[in-house]
């Protein structure tokens, strides 16, 4: 397990005196690698409050680039930001912020042919991407990675999260759910409109990236109870929270008795019919 210099000690007395982190739990963190799915309104207060927290190594996959109109909600960048590669942007903020972590960027897009071997090289992964290609993507490769995935999706102004570690099961002996059995299917492409069609309130992104966070350093200590079958539903408007169960669907096409998804070839075939379409 790792050990904790002096500096880190200073740095960390807070964790330190939590009766339920200590220094093993300090320890866990410093010595957990994390891969966050994109650096933008959710990958902002993911990457900044694990960086805070001392996970010892983050990683970020993004290729897109800073444009002004990210910053009303994307916390990691800067307005003198603009134009510069987002995994860069959030890597200084991040070492600005604690110098004493590695930060590992990726400036590409995941797809079918480097997602597998993206995700593990990581404990854990924490989805803020903002399309339904790249989450089911994720969750299907986190599924054949065998690695937790703490997911989470934004509307305007509400939110949702939660864990997905479906090749573990649960106190009844059977298989926690994976995205698979909330929906089995992403929608055709253009049915939901994203947030760039409709708009987001900034602080919602805040609030559902920070719940995203917590949770993975809780995944990270084993601390508390998982999000794992169950989705977290935030509306802003109402200023309500809401916790509904998740079930196992034996008949999803992933994880189910007959499961029809066998690997990632599906997603390789959705990218060249993107790819043919523009």
């Amino acid at each position: 397990m790792a050990t904790l210099t002096s500096e880190e000690v200073q740095r960390y007395k807070r964790h330190l005196v939590l009766r339920d982190v200590g220094a093993p739990g300090q320890q866990k963190l410093k010595g957990a690698r994390v891969l966050v799915i994109g650096a933008g309104g959710l990958g902002s207060p993911v990457v900044t409050y694990l960086a805070a927290a001392g996970v010892g190594t983050i990683g970020i996959v993004d290729d897109d680039t800073v444009s002004i109109d990210n910053l009303q909600r994307q916390i990691a960048h800067r307005t003198d930001d603009a134009g510069r590669l987002k995994v860069e942007s959030a890597r200084d903020t991040m070492l600005r912020l604690n110098p004493l972590i590695t930060v590992e960027t990726h400036a590409e897009r995941i797809n079918a042919d480097n997602a597998i071997a993206l995700i593990s090289n990581y404990d854990i992964v924490a989805d803020g991407s903002d399309n339904f290609a790249t989450r089911y993507l994720v969750a299907d490769a986190c599924y054949f990675a065998k690695r937790p995935l703490v997911y989470a999706t934004l509307g305007s102004f509400d939110g949702y999260v939660s864990t997905f570690k479906p090749y573990e099961r649960n106190a009844e002996g059977e298989p926690y759910p994976t995205l698979r059995c909330l929906f089995p299917e992403a929608p055709p492409q253009g049915l939901v409109a994203n947030c760039e069609e409709v708009g987001v309130l900034g602080p919602v992104a805040g609030v559902v990236g920070t719940l995203q966070a917590t949770e993975v350093v809780k995944e990270i200590l084993g601390l508390g109870e998982s999000l794992a079958g169950r989705l977290l539903i935030y509306d802003a408007l109402a200023a309500r929270f809401e916790v509904v169960t998740i079930a196992w669907d034996p008949d999803n096409p992933l994880s189910g008795k007959q499961p029809t998804i066998v690997d990632l070839s599906s997603h390789r075939a959705s990218q060249n019919s993107a790819c043919a379409a523009e």
